[in-house]
């Protein structure tokens, strides 16, 4: 039915219908994510933050397998954004990423311990706060699901683009970062199915950088790459419209939508 009324709409009426209908969803929302005291402290850091890193450069530390590749060592004096279980490489590191993206709930859910003990500024869903204790370090985004859009300023709604890199790429815009480098984005996963679906894993992980990130018995939802390239072609857009740039460092990634750039000539 639906598919059979899109055929008589204008394009642009349709997009505009469709937004309309995501933003009436998105109402019962909103009073939480605005007003609640977390939310609301979330909003002032958030704030004090904006353009603070203007004319600098950082670096967003995907978890492919291809991090094993690279020596991660040439950042231990660069910003850094990890993301998910990326913690698991910092006792072999020997330091972690200035900041902490996490806002998927079966992660947040599954890790909240250890999330929580994380000695980082932590930017994190506000969906998820019903699994962690209040701490000075965790800052919550209203991120939802959906209403596509590039978010300048993180303070309010944040489309998570089916990824929680470009969730990244929407703070580093928000602090200012006039050059973000992609790492470990490897844009390339054996673990096929329907994009979203939940699964449980049954042995070691083959598609990040250690076999235990999503290791036996972990549920996880399987990738949606079409989704994430189209919130990346909008990162990278956005990022080239404010005169900045993101180029991935990626050793061997699949993702072909930003300049790429060979990892050890940026040191």
């Amino acid at each position: 039915m639906t598919s059979i009324f899109k055929k008589f709409v204008p394009p642009w009426l349709w997009r505009t219908m469709q937004r309309s209908y995501d933003a009436f969803l998105r109402l019962p929302e909103i009073p939480s994510a605005a007003l609640h005291p977390l939310r609301f402290r979330s909003r002032k850091v958030l704030s004090a933050l904006k353009n603070t890193q203007s004319g600098k450069r950082c670096f967003i530390i995907g978890n492919g397998p291809s991090l094993k590749t690279i020596d991660l060592g040439k950042l231990r004096n660069e910003i850094t954004f990890g993301m998910n279980r990326i913690y698991l490489l910092f006792p072999e590191l020997g330091f972690s990423t200035t900041y902490f993206v996490s806002i998927n709930d079966l992660v947040i859910q599954q890790c909240a311990s250890d999330i929580q003990s994380l000695d980082i500024p932590k930017f994190l869903a506000w969906r998820s706060h019903r699994h962690l204790l209040p701490s000075k370090d965790i800052n919550y985004l209203y991120t939802t699901y959906t209403g596509a859009g590039f978010s300048r300023d993180v303070t309010g709604r944040v489309w998570e683009g089916a990824t929680v890199t470009y969730v990244a790429l929407q703070l580093a815009y928000h602090m200012g970062f006039s050059e973000v480098i992609l790492v470990g984005v490897d844009h390339n996963f054996i673990s096929r199915g329907d994009p979203n679906k939940t699964i449980t894993s049954v042995g070691d992980d083959p598609d990040h950088f250690s076999p235990q990130y999503f290791g036996k018995g972990f549920n996880w939802q399987l990738p949606d790459l079409v989704t994430s390239e189209l919130a990346y072609r909008m990162a990278n857009n956005a990022f080239n419209k404010a005169g900045r740039k993101v180029l991935d460092a990626t050793r061997g990634g699949k993702l072909t939508v930003f300049p790429k750039v060979d990892y050890d000539s940026l040191f």
